[in-house]
C-alpha cells in the first residue's frame, strides 16, 4: 500500500479512529490492533510476504529470551551462539531473497557459463526486507550487549517489527528507542499530532511535486543518455539527485509524521544533506538511521576511528561497500559505496573528516561565499555518485560521466516538448524545497514551528498549508513508486 494512494487515504483515518476510540482502553488490545493494521498494510502487496516478516519477528523475539536465559545460567558461550545464530539466520534469509540470483549470475558470467537459468530462483523481493531485517537484528544484538532487556511481550515485539508507517522504507528503528514505546500506555497529544500532520504534508510535497516530477526527467534522460547532449545529462544527474532526496526524505517525513498521530516518536532520518560542506558532513545528514546502524554494529566493532589512519580508512571502506551492497544486488551499488569511501580518503588523511559538525551559516540568513562553494562542490560530488547509483551497469555510469566531460557538453540541450511541464514543475518544486529547508535548517522538518511564532503567524501558517496542498494538486506528476521500496 503506497502512502500516495487512494487506498491509504482510506486506510489511515479508519486506523486512526479505531486506534484512539475503540482499542484505546487496553494497551495490549491497542498493540494487537497495530499488528493487525500493519499486516494488512504490508500484505496489500502480497500476502505471502507476511509469512516471512512473521518468521523473522518470531525468531528475533525467541533469540532475545534465549540469550537472557542462558546468560543468567552462566552459559555465556551458548548465549553468544544464539545471538550469532539469529544474525546468520536473518542474513541468510535476506541473502536468499535479495542476492542469490545476483551471485549465481555473476559466477556464471565470471566462468563463462552460458546457461544458468535453471539455477536461478527468480523469486519476488519482499518489499522492505532490508529495513525490517536490520531492525530485528538491532534487537538481538542489543539484548546480547545488555543494552536492552529482552521483552516477554510478544504482541509489543511484533508491533515493533511491523509498525506500518516505517515498515517498508524506514527509518530503521532501534529497539532501544521504539520498543519501549509499545510497552507503555499512550495518550493522544494534540500538539504532537498537529506537528506530525505538518511533517507528513511536507513529505507529501517532496514526494509528489519534487520527486515524481524529477523522476520523469531523470528516467527519460538516463534511458536515452547516449543520444543526448552533455548539458542534458547534467540536468538528468541533478534531477535524479533531487528525485532520490525528495522521494526518500519525503517518505521519512510522512512516516515520522504519521507515527506521531499514533503517539510514537521515530528517529530523524535526514538533516538537510544537500547543505553539507563536505562529504563527511553529507553522510552524517543522509539516511541517518542506516549510517548510524553501520557505525554502531560494524564500524565501531572493527575499531572505528581508533588506530592508524590506514585502519580508519579500511573500516570506512568496509562500511561503505557493505552499505552499497545493502542497497541492492548490482555492482553499481558496490561501486557507489567504493566511490564515497574514496571521497573520504583525503578527509581521513588530513584529519578533517569531522570538521563540519555545527550549524550551517549560524546566525546568518545566507551562507558565506566559502560555504556556498563548499556546498555546491559537495552536491556535485554526491550527484556523480548518484549517476553510478542510478545507472544500469558500471559501464553505463562511466559512459554517462565521460559524455558530460566531453565536447558534448557544448551541444544544445533539447529534451523535447513532453518534458516541458514536468521540467517546470520540478524546477519550481526544487526551488521551494531549497528555500523552505534552508530557512528551517535548524529545525526537525520543513514545516516545524517553534516558540511564539506558533501563535503570532497563524494566518500565514494556514496560507502556507493551503498553498502546499494546492501545489500538490496542480503540480502532481504520474504516480511513482518510492525508490527505496526495492531495497
Amino acid at each position: 500500500m503506497l502512502f500516495n494512494s487512494f487506498e491509504f487515504a482510506l486506510f489511515l483515518p479508519v486506523v486512526f479512529l479505531l486506534y484512539w476510540f475503540v482499542f484505546n482502553r487496553s494497551l495490549r488490545a491497542q498493540n494487537l490492533f497495530v499488528v493487525g493494521a500493519s499486516y494488512l498494510f504490508y500484505g496489500w502487496w502480497n500476502w505471502r510476504f507476511l509469512l516471512l516478516i512473521a518468521f523473522t519477528s518470531l525468531c528475533s523475539y525467541a533469540s532475545g529470551l534465549l540469550i537472557d536465559r542462558f546468560r543468567k545460567r552462566g552459559g555465556e558461550r551458548i548465549s553468544r551462539a544464539v545471538s550469532v545464530g539469529n544474525i546468520l539466520l536473518n542474513l541468510a534469509i535476506l541473502g536468499v531473497f535479495k542476492y542469490y540470483d545476483f551471485f549465481v549470475a555473476s559466477f556464471a558470467e565470471l566462468f563463462g557459463i552460458a546457461d544458468c537459468d535453471s539455477l536461478l530462483l527468480r523469486i519476488i523481493l519482499p518489499v522492505g526486507i532490508s529495513f525490517y531485517t536490520f531492525q530485528a537484528l538491532s534487537y538481538s544484538i542489543d539484548v546480547y550487549r545488555e543494552k536492552l532487556a529482552p521483552t516477554r511481550n510478544i504482541v509489543a515485539f511484533f508491533a515493533f517489527i511491523s509498525f506500518f508507517p516505517q515498515l517498508v522504507a524506514g527509518p530503521i528503528e532501534r529497539a532501544t528507542n521504539l520498543l519501549p514505546q509499545f510497552l507503555r500506555p499512550r495518550t493522544f497529544d494534540t500538539a504532537q499530532a498537529v506537528d506530525g500532520l505538518r511533517q507528513a504534508l511536507w513529505g507529501f510535497f517532496k514526494k509528489i511535486v519534487v520527486a515524481d516530477n524529477c523522476a520523469i526527467l531523470a528516467n527519460g534522460i538516463f534511458d536515452n543518455y547516449e543520444n543526448l547532449s552533455g548539458g542534458a545529462l547534467v540536468i538528468g544527474a541533478v534531477a535524479f539527485s533531487f528525485q532520490i532526496y525528495g522521494d526518500f526524505s519525503g517518505y521519512s517525513d510522512i512516516a515520522i509524521g504519521i507515527s506521531r498521530l499514533f503517539g510514537f516518536s521515530l528517529m530523524r532520518n535526514f538533516n538537510y544533506p544537500y547543505f553539507s560542506r563536505d562529504i563527511a558532513e553529507f553522510w552524517r545528514r543522509w539516511h541517518i538511521s542506516l549510517t548510524t546502524w553501520f557505525r554502531d554494529y560494524i564500524y565501531i566493532p572493527l575499531g572505528g576511528s581508533r588506530g592508524p589512519k590506514w585502519m580508519v580508512f579500511r573500516n570506512t571502506l568496509i562500511i561503505f561497500l557493505v552499505s552499497g551492497f545493502w542497497h541492492g544486488a548490482n555492482w553499481t551499488f558496490i561501486a557507489w559505496g567504493g566511490y564515497h569511501a574514496l571521497l573520504f580518503l583525503p578527509l581521513i588523511l588530513s584529519g578533517r573528516n569531522r570538521r563540519y559538525t555545527g550549524e550551517i551559516a549560524a546566525g546568518r540568513a545566507f551562507p558565506s561565499a566559502g560555504d556556498a562553494l563548499r556546498m555546491a562542490g559537495t552536491f556535485c560530488l554526491a550527484a556523480v555518485g548518484w549517476i553510478i547509483f542510478r545507472a544500469e551497469t558500471i559501464g553505463d555510469a562511466w559512459r554517462y560521466v565521460r559524455r558530460i566531460f566531453s565536447p558534448a557538453i557544448l551541444d544544445r540541450v533539447a529534451l523535447g516538448g513532453s518534458y516541458e511541464s514536468p521540467g517546470i514543475n520540478a524546477a519550481v518544486g526544487v526551488a521551494i524545497l531549497l528555500a523552505v529547508e534552508w530557512s528551517q535548517r535548524t529545525r526537525q522538518h520543513g514545516l516545524e514551528l517553534t516558540g511564539r511564532a506558533h501563535i503570532r503567524r497563524r494566518s500565514v501558517r494556514y496560507a502556507v498549508y493551503y498553498l502546499l496542498i494546492l501545489g500538490i494538486y496542480i503540480m502532481h506528476a504520474q504516480q511513482q513508486t518510492f525508490i527505496y521500496f526495492q531495497f
